[in-house]
């Protein structure tokens, strides 16, 4: 997968350690995701989103980008090939900057990008934290449904959601 045909408006790059603090940046700007997915996000956490893998999966799957408007991170996305399955994608993490939204970008750069996944696989799935509302209206308003699975962590559970690409 080539990540910068998931944009046609955005430059699309993968983030580096040399890009945490504006990631940081981005993040901090999103308190309210924060409120039901804890602890507060810091550098060395985004450190540790950036190395995160799922069970079987290696750094070959993982895809950890941003999405610039010159020179503005507007978006940051995590995404996993192949998991849970062969026919599938899984996004890990999708956060907008505050500044871009309320105004579709959000869902502009999700529909992209799944239009160009969608060559390569024919589900996408990702979790979204139960208590929050924003991210279920999010994610359902962009084609999601639930699976009925659900992840329980230890402050929080994630329900577990899929599109059919």
């Amino acid at each position: 997968m080539d990540i910068k045909e998931l944009s046609t408006i955005y430059n699309v790059r993968y983030l580096t350690e040399n890009d945490v603090a504006e990631i940081f940046e981005l993040c901090k700007g999103n308190p309210q995701f924060y409120e039901h997915c804890p602890p507060f996000v810091t550098e060395d956490s985004i450190r540790s989103d950036m190395k995160a893998l799922p069970p079987k999966k290696t750094y070959d799957d993982k895809h950890y980008f941003g999405f610039y408007e010159g020179n503005t991170l507007v978006a940051v996305m995590d995404l996993i090939e192949k998991y849970p399955n062969e026919h599938t994608s899984f996004v890990g993490f999708f956060m907008v900057n505050k500044a871009y939204q309320g105004k579709g970008v959000g869902s502009g750069i999700v529909q992209e990008v799944f239009n160009e996944i969608g060559k390569y696989y024919t589900h996408i799935r990702l979790g979204y934290i139960a208590t929050n509302p924003q991210a279920k209206a999010f994610w359902h308003k962009n084609g999601f449904e639930n699976t009925g699975l659900t992840s329980k962590q230890e402050l929080y559970t994630v329900t577990i959601a899929e599109k059919i690409l």
